[in-house]
């Protein structure tokens, strides 16, 4: 294992990114000089930032290196996504203690530039420094989007229809089958974790996906939601942020809320309140948006997108409808799941 101290800042910077090339026309200058040129001509410029803790936002027992550098580049994407935009540019910060190598970092490196390699983003940044307290992560992502364009949470309307895309609560159940097997491991020689038939919750959990193509399609459609964020503390948080800042309120429809199958039997494995994980659970990175009730039809086409509810005014406050008819007002728990 190759030492950090052994390349210095400059040197392992140079080393990490040095071979990687600029795509995007608004990156005049990338990395190599004391900050990168950017240039948006007709376009707003959109800018999100995200700071990571291991044993606060990942736990590097189970979360390989080049998953969490692929996770942490997403969770900007996804930001940028969330306000219609595109993004462009990612920075990226790390601050690393003297158990981490070379090679480590290169791992790191290696799963931030194959998100941004996906996702069409170049890496117009980079910082390295020591840390006392393990492994830390900054990342700020610059995105670009038409004026007219962008969404903001505040724009909800009585009676919106409330969207969302894919399905909720797997990356919750992924971080409880990671943290059981943890626990069950506790440094035993030769331990195997049991993973099988729960793929899909660990890929969630690990893996997730920004969703650029639920953007791509709502143009395609010349659609601009009247509010819309990505789902990353949790759906009934995500729901109360929109309906305090739009200040409206919202009815949403327990069987209406999307569930994949191997959460549904996670959660009967955990004995946990399924409903309670899909709203709460966090991590998901699924788009929750509203529209106009008059563009019914054309949602309901669109693929992997599912009408949960409405929007209402504010004295009727935000509820959850249960199968039996029982109106359960949202309260935004939030489990904070680790990345």
């Amino acid at each position: 294992m190759t030492e950090i101290a052994s390349l210095g800042e400059f040197g392992l910077i140079s080393h990490l990114s040095g071979h990687i090339q600029t795509t995007n026309p608004s990156t005049i200058h990338g990395i190599g000089d004391d900050a990168a040129v950017l240039e948006y001509k007709e376009k707003e410029t959109l800018v999100t930032a995200r700071l990571l803790l291991e044993g606060i936002h990942f736990d590097l027992t189970y979360v390989a290196l080049k998953f969490l550098g692929y996770k942490a580049a997403i969770a900007g994407f996804s930001n940028i996504y969330a306000m219609n935009g595109y993004p462009k540019q990612l920075t990226v910060s790390i601050g690393v203690s003297k158990r981490f190598s070379v090679e480590d970092l290169e791992e790191f490196h290696l799963g931030v530039e194959y998100a941004c390699k996906k996702y069409g983003v170049d890496i117009a940044g980079e910082n390295i420094t020591s840390s006392l307290t393990g492994f830390c992560v900054g990342i700020t992502c610059i995105g670009e989007a038409d004026k007219d364009k962008i969404t903001y949470r505040k724009n909800a309307k009585k009676t919106d229809l409330i969207c969302v895309s894919g399905d909720f609560g797997a990356a919750y159940m992924g971080l409880q089958l990671l943290e059981r097997e943890k626990a069950v491991y506790k440094g035993e020689t030769g331990f195997t974790p049991d993973f099988a038939g729960k793929e899909y919750l660990l890929e969630r959990q690990l893996r997730p996906e920004a969703r650029k193509d639920v953007v791509e399609e709502l143009a395609k459609k010349q659609i601009v939601p009247t509010s819309m964020l990505d789902v990353s503390d949790g759906l009934a948080s995500e729901l109360l942020h929109i309906c305090k800042q739009s200040q409206v309120g919202c009815i949403i429809y327990e069987e209406r809320i999307p569930i994949d199958y191997q959460t549904a039997m996670m959660a009967g494995q955990f004995n946990m309140n399924l409903i309670t994980a899909a709203l709460n659970g966090g991590e998901d990175y699924e788009l929750l948006f509203t529209v106009p009730l008059v563009l019914h039809e054309e949602i309901q086409e669109m693929n992997g997108i599912r009408i949960i509810g409405h929007i209402c005014d504010a004295e009727n406050g935000a509820h959850l409808a249960a199968r039996d008819g029982t109106l359960i007002p949202l309260i935004a728990q939030g489990f904070h799941a680790t990345l």
